[in-house]
């Protein structure tokens, strides 16, 4: 047996964590530690990462060992664990510092790195994310957009239609209507 890091890109939900798991343990891996972008594990010595790696890229999964993009990668769901929090929590917490507590590297660090390799800045990356869960909750169907507003920290209804706009070029009505 043989233990591995594996760090992978696209896992993105907790049904993610489930089918990797599954598909792991299904070729015969131990489990020690699973989330979002990570697992380690120990496997039968006759495993090797690319039968790994195929068997997670037909999931559309990707196992990733450059250590730039492993940040990037672990920035990006430190983002969306962000969002995540802001929906449930009530307490007040910069982008900034969860992400420098999350990753546990220096901010600016951090933005140079991501502004490099990625063409944007966290904070674009940030409002696109933001926007891309507003969608989702229209989807839904279940919120007004007050409430969304509210449980996505917007400032305001008005701030939050107005970044939905200069974001996805259509007011959130016309959108509805998509």
């Amino acid at each position: 047996m043989k233990t591995l890091i594996l760090n992978i890109k696209n896992m993105v939900c907790p049904r993610c964590i489930l089918v990797v798991q599954n598909e792991l343990e299904e070729l015969g891996a131990l489990i020690y530690t699973i989330r979002l972008g990570y697992v380690a594990i120990q496997v039968p010595d006759n495993l090797s990462k690319e039968k790994i790696a195929s068997r997670l890229n037909s999931y559309g999964f990707e196992l990733i060992e450059d250590k730039e993009e492993i940040l990037m990668e672990r920035i990006k769901l430190g983002i969306q664990h962000y969002i995540e929090i802001l929906e449930k929590s009530t307490k007040e917490l910069m982008l900034s510092d969860f992400l420098s507590h999350e990753i546990g590297k220096n901010y600016n660090f951090i933005s140079k790195h991501f502004s490099k390799n990625e063409g944007t800045t966290i904070e674009t990356y940030y409002i696109n994310k933001r926007v891309d869960r507003v969608k989702e909750l229209i989807k839904y169907d279940e919120l007004n957009l007050s409430e969304m507003a509210v449980k996505l920290r917007y400032s305001s209804v008005h701030y939050l239609s107005s970044q939905f706009k200069r974001v996805t070029g259509l007011s959130v009505s016309k959108y509805k209507e998509v």
